[in-house]
Order: structure tokens, then C-alpha cells, then sequence
């Protein structure tokens, strides 16, 4: 099978396309011939080697997580999905077992869905059966954006009619967690480019600074004097939480998404909760995500897609370009 395949830490640059076996499901595993995959900024930080004291990969390795495909062939003891089972989800590559604790549920393992079959553990909330009216490069973009953005309102409790700053909007996490937000009718207040404005407005966002303006937390403040209920950080490191944190009434919430998170320790003294939010599946989680975007509810945003030979420029788009919503990987297109 062909898939995208690193023999060695790196950059982007290191990803090739190449031939390699395809994998075969053991016991409690299903294989799936994948039919979209979508990008995550996670794949390029393992591979770069800043997690490998913790998870060390095995070259050579398949990136990708999230994915959309059919199920091609099951192992012994999975009853819970069937040859010719369209599902989607997410995983993590098999050599990142250590990193389970930081999900809300143990998720799936994958030998890397970048590829045109992948094989990954069933019994897992992280997989589902996909809808028939949820194409499966929509279904593969919703994953670990919208399961990190409903743990986001989980977490922040919000109620109708509170204001909530969204900083880095149109990202993969922002897309998710602004039409959430708005249909949990709190006002929403985001920072996106001026050439994103329309498109940060039609995700539900009442209000939009732009974030190359001169001063961006004195333009926050001026639009909200007494201070947000909320913000939720999908873009500003650490280092700058901290002054962010003025934005907020006292009392308010820091919700952070961001990598690397911040040590809570340097919040010592604030007025405000601050709290760095690690997605999960809980049962049922892809479920309503699936039915929501189904609705209308949260609509999927797919920046760019890209055939299986542009992988690697995928990849290396990820993190020169600016995006718009996910990259996808669509196998066969």
C-alpha cells in the first residue's frame, strides 16, 4: 500500500511517499481502508522529537490520527463493528501508548491513518459508525477539533448570553468551538486576520478583532471594558497567557488549548481560573459531533484537500501557510 512515511525525526521535509506492507488486524483490531485523513499539528510535534523522552516513535512511521474509512477486515473478540462498517475517528500511533493518561477515555491505537489502510484497537469511544449523510472528508476533519471544542464547554460551564474571546479562530480547534459557543447562544467575540472576517462571522462570532491589530489585548479591552466572562486560547503560547488574562472579569475563566500549556503556577495571585483543556472521547462524544455537523449545527471546515502524493506538502503547508479550518489527506482522489 502506499502511504506517508518518516524514517527518521524531523521536519516536514523528512515525509515521503512510499510502499510499504499493509498492516493486519490482531485480536480487539479492525482494519480499515482509510478514504480521508485529516492533519494535525500533534503529528508534526512527534515527529520533530520534543515528545520522545515520553513516546518515542518506531521508524519507519505513519503520521495521522484522524481519519474517516470502511472497515476492510476485523480480529478475533470485535464485535462491535463489522466488515463493510463505515466509521470514523481518531487514534494515536501505537508507539504513544504512554500519552493515553492525558485523554478523558483510553483512545484508539493506529499503526497511522495517512495511508491507505490503517489498522486501529475497537474498543474505544474515540471510533464510531459514520453517518451516511457525513461525507467521510467532512467526517475526518471532525475528530480531535471538535472533540477538544466540546471539552472546552464542558469545562467552561458557559451560559446564554455570557461573552466569550475566542483567540485564533480559524484554526481547526477555533472553527469547532465558535459554532458551539454561538449555539449555545454565548456571545462570541474572535480574533482572526482581516481577511477571515466573513469567515469567522459565518462560523456564529458576533464581533472580530483583528489579530495583527497594534495592541491586541488593548483593542480586547476597549471592545469590553468590564472584562470577558471567558476566553478560550487556541493560539497564544504561555508566555503571554498571563497578560491575556486582564481581558477577563474577576472571577473569569482562561480555558487554553494552546501547545506547549503554561504552569499553572504562574497564574498564582490572579483574579481569574485558568485551566489548559485536554480533548477526549466520552461515549456517544463523535455521535452528536456527527449529528451536529450533519444539522448544520457546526459546519466543517475543510481549508484545503489533498491527494495522497501531496501528503507531504500538506504537511509543510500546515506549518508555513495560515489555514482555514483542517487539511485533508482524501486517499484515491
Amino acid at each position: 500500500m502506499k502511504a506517508v512515511v518518516a524514517r527518521d525525526y524531523g521536519s516536514p521535509e523528512v515525509l515521503a511517499v512510499a510502499e510499504v506492507p499493509v498492516p493486519l488486524p490482531g485480536p480487539g483490531q479492525i482494519q480499515v481502508r482509510t478514504a480521508a485523513a485529516a492533519l494535525n499539528p500533534a503529528d508534526l510535534r512527534s515527529l520533530s522529537g520534543v515528545l520522545a523522552g515520553l513516546a518515542p516513535l518506531r521508524f519507519p512511521h505513519i503520521p495521522g490520527s484522524d481519519f474517516a474509512g470502511r472497515v476492510t477486515a476485523i480480529g478475533a473478540g470485535v464485535d462491535r463493528f463489522a466488515v463493510g462498517d463505515e466509521v470514523f475517528g481518531t487514534a494515536l500511533p501505537r508507539e504513544t501508548v504512554q500519552m493515553a493518561s492525558m485523554f478523558a477515555a483510553p483512545p484508539s491505537l493506529t499503526t497511522g491513518t495517512v495511508a491507505e489502510y490503517a489498522v486501529l484497537e475497537a474498543d474505544t469511544p474515540a471510533l464510531a459508525l459514520r453517518p451516511a449523510a457525513l461525507a467521510a472528508d467532512r467526517a475526518a476533519a471532525l475528530p480531535i477539533a471538535g472533540l477538544t471544542a466540546l471539552a472546552v464547554l464542558r469545562a467552561g460551564r458557559f451560559q446564554p448570553g455570557e461573552s466569550v474571546l475566542v483567540v485564533g479562530a480559524t484554526g481547526g480547534v477555533g472553527s469547532a468551538v465558535v459554532p458551539l459557543l454561538a449555539a449555545a447562544k454565548v456571545h462570541v467575540v474572535a480574533t482572526a486576520g482581516a481577511a477571515d472576517e466573513a469567515y469567522v462571522r459565518g462560523l456564529g462570532s458576533a464581533e472580530v478583532i483583528d489579530r495583527h491589530a497594534a495592541d491586541l489585548v488593548a483593542e480586547a479591552v476597549r471592545r469590553r471594558p468590564d472584562g470577558f466572562d471567558a476566553l478560550v486560547n487556541t493560539a497564544l503560547p504561555g508566555s503571554r497567557l498571563v497578560d491575556a488574562g486582564r481581558l477577563l472579569r474577576p472571577g473569569g475563566r482562561l480555558l487554553n488549548v494552546a501547545f506547549p500549556s503554561p504552569d499553572p503556577g504562574d497564574f498564582d495571585g490572579c483574579d481569574f481560573t485558568f485551566e489548559t483543556v485536554y480533548g477526549g472521547a466520552r461515549l456517544g462524544d463523535l455521535d452528536e459531533l456527527a449529528a451536529r455537523a450533519a444539522d448544520g449545527t457546526l459546519p466543517v471546515s475543510i481549508g484545503r484537500r489533498y491527494r495522497l502524493e501531496e501528503a507531504p506538502r500538506a504537511y509543510r503547508d500546515l506549518v508555513r501557510e495560515h489555514t482555514r479550518g483542517k487539511l485533508v489527506v482524501v486517499m484515491g482522489a
